[in-house]
Parts: structure tokens; C-alpha cells; sequence
């Protein structure tokens, strides 16, 4: 069998001017950052110790509404909202309201009252429920997180978590078309059987940074400031946790610029213009994606790509014939298959044929 191996280094060009440096400003106990995207660590400190989470525990007690229920459902509110303190939207037994304004209720206030009346209806009770968020933080990769309720209060129950985690379920949630538009709205006006509520969102990154897409805050006592955010800038997507921070919107917003100034969103293979020399090959050869990875500048010079083609005829038509790898240094950081289309042949039009007969016919 015939086999060749073609490496290219991505050597994509290195601005001659020295890279700026941020100073970190950073005075969370847990912090971490990742592109929500790659799931890439950019940035952490202590990001695997185990802390109390507050308010934050809402992002996964939205996550399992939004996948199990159908948003415009009508909730009932029941008397499982009598015993919540703290942070309420003070809805009523009885009072009638979409999920998705119990949403906004739980997410742009977070409503403590909002979290248990949603685990009511989605779970059938608060105890169900709890099961279900654990299921999905075990699927997620959430290997050091443990839910005791839906809402993150603690002096009864407590969840349990850490800043990796916490950023694995921010990454998971901003793939959630409603979770995002929840989570980035300012405002938002809700009108029931009982009464009309206008709800302000208390993320304050939304306003401090122009780059913050969405979030969640928490706090209790015992568990201290705990703030999940997202931001977007030049094609990265990334997601910012701090556990224990009395000065968090300032740590959040440094990060970002560390981040942001560090890393860059490099596309490196391209499934709309992967070419091998067509020398080879009787067909087209194609990927079925693209894969773009967060590197530095020094790192964009150490990057690999290494298409290994071992098939170079009797191929059928869409054959994986390779594959593709990403490699930065001895890490490989993604693979790909690579497969040929066959050239069709054009079939001959009737015109073309009663022109082809009459050359024949006269010599043409």
C-alpha cells in the first residue's frame, strides 16, 4: 500500500512589536478562565478546589429547564416558595407565570423563590430535581461539583463546587440559544394574574465591560461573592469564574484583558479550503470541519499540521483516505479525517450530441 506523510507548520507571522503585558489583578480564593469553545484553560488559580457556590448553582438549575420543559409551559406557583428567604421575586401561591419569566426571575435577580418553584414543576419536586442536576454535572464533566438544591442557599443544604467546573457548565449553557438571551438581557417586564414585575439585571459586568455577553452572581454568606461571566471579543469566547471575591467585577474584567491580549482565535484547518496537491488524486479531497484553537504568538510558531494520506488509489467516492492532525509541540490538539469525492462526468447534452454526429458525419 502506498503511503505518504505531509507536515506543514503553521507558521503564521509574529508582530514585531513586543506584546503587551497585563498585570492581573486577581483576589478571588478560586479563580479560572477557559475558551468556551476549545474548553482551553487560559488562566486559573486553585481552579479544582472545592468551595460553596451560592447563586451560581442557578445556571445549572436553568440548564435542566430549558432541556426538560417547554418554555411558554404555565407554572403554578405552590406553597414550596413559602420557606424561601434571601434573594426573592416574592411570587405568590397561586399566581400563574411562563417558565421563561420564572427564567428571568431566577437568573436576572435570582430568585430564590423562582428556583424552587421551577424545580417543582420541571422535577415534581425539589428532591427529583436535585437528581437530575447531578446527573447532567456527571455527563458534563463536573467531576468535583455536588447539588443539594436548586437554589444554592446553605445554611440547610449546600452545593459544593469548583471554579473548572462552574466554567465547564458556563461553556455548556451559553450553547443554550435561551440560557444566553436570559442571561444577556438588561431588563425585563413581566406581567401575571397577580401583579406586574419590572426586573433589573444584577450581572453589573453588562455595564462595566463592553465585551460581557452574559453571567450569573452569587452570594452567601458562607460561600462569599461568586461570579460566573462570559465575554466575546475578535472570535473568542471565553468564560471567566471566581469563587470567595469581595472585588469581583474588577478580577472578572482583568482577566478578560489578560486573556484577551494574550490569545488569539487562530483557525487552523479550514473545511472551505483544505487542499492537498492535486497531483494525487483523481477527485476532491475534503474535511467535514474546520478547527480553531485560542494560541499565543509564540505558541502560532510551534503549531503543526500533519495530513497523513494512506490511500492513494482504488478509492470509492466520499473513501476516508486520511487524516488531518493539530499538533502544538508534542500535544496533539484535534484530528480529522480526510475523504475524496470522485470527478462526475458530464453527461452529454442532446445538442451536443447532434454536434458531435454532424463532425463525425462530415469529418469535423
Amino acid at each position: 500500500m502506498k503511503r505518504f506523510i505531509v507536515v506543514a507548520v503553521v507558521l503564521l507571522s509574529l508582530l514585531m512589536c513586543c506584546e503587551n503585558v497585563f498585570a492581573v489583578t486577581d483576589t478571588a480564593t478560586s479563580s479560572v478562565v477557559i475558551d468556551m469553545d476549545s474548553k482551553r484553560i487560559l488562566y486559573a488559580k486553585n481552579k479544582d478546589e472545592k468551595r460553596l457556590i451560592a447563586s451560581i448553582t442557578k445556571i445549572m438549575t436553568s440548564v435542566i429547564a430549558i432541556e426538560n420543559k417547554n418554555l411558554d409551559d404555565v407554572v403554578v406557583v405552590g406553597e414550596e416558595v413559602l420557606p424561601m428567604y434571601g434573594s426573592n421575586i416574592y411570587i405568590e401561591v397561586g399566581e400563574k407565570l411562563t417558565l421563561r419569566d420564572l427564567l428571568y426571575g431566577l437568573l436576572l435577580r435570582s430568585g430564590n423563590d423562582a428556583a424552587v418553584a421551577i424545580a417543582t414543576f420541571v422535577g415534581g419536586d425539589e428532591k427529583n430535581f436535585v437528581k437530575m442536576m447531578n446527573e447532567k454535572a456527571k455527563q458534563l464533566g463536573m467531576n468535583n461539583t455536588v447539588f443539594n438544591n436548586s437554589h444554592g442557599l446553605d445554611e440547610d443544604t449546600k452545593n459544593y463546587s469548583t471554579a473548572y467546573d462552574m466554567a465547564l457548565l458556563s461553556s455548556y449553557a451559553n450553547t443554550l440559544m435561551e440560557y444566553c438571551e436570559i442571561t444577556g438581557t438588561r431588563k425585563w417586564k413581566v406581567s401575571t394574574n397577580n401583579k406586574t414585575y419590572l426586573w433589573y439585571n444584577r450581572n453589573k459586568l453588562l455595564s462595566l465591560y463592553k465585551y460581557a455577553t452574559g453571567g450569573k452572581t452569587g452570594y452567601t454568606p458562607k460561600a462569599g461573592r461568586t461570579l460566573v461571566t462570559t465575554a466575546s471579543k475578535n472570535n473568542l469566547n471565553l468564560t471567566v469564574v471566581t469563587l470567595n471575591d469581595n472585588n469581583e467585577y474588577t478580577t472578572h474584567e482583568s482577566l478578560y484583558e489578560y486573556a484577551f491580549s494574550k490569545y488569539e482565535n487562530v483557525l487552523l484547518i479550514d473545511k472551505n479550503n483544505f487542499t492537498v496537491d492535486d497531483f494525487f488524486f483523481d477527485g476532491e479531497i475534503y474535511v467535514e470541519n474546520s478547527f480553531s484553537y485560542p494560541l499565543t504568538k509564540e505558541e502560532k510558531a510551534l503549531t503543526k499540521t500533519i495530513v497523513d494520506i494512506y490511500k492513494l488509489e482504488g478509492y470509492e467516492d466520499n473513501e476516508k483516505i486520511g487524516e488531518v492532525s493539530v499538533v502544538l509541540e508534542d500535544e496533539e490538539l484535534y484530528k480529522e479525517n480526510i475523504y475524496v469525492r470522485l470527478k462526475k462526468e458530464k453527461k452529454e447534452g442532446i445538442l451536443s450530441k447532434i454536434i458531435n454526429f454532424f463532425k463525425g458525419l462530415f469529418g469535423l
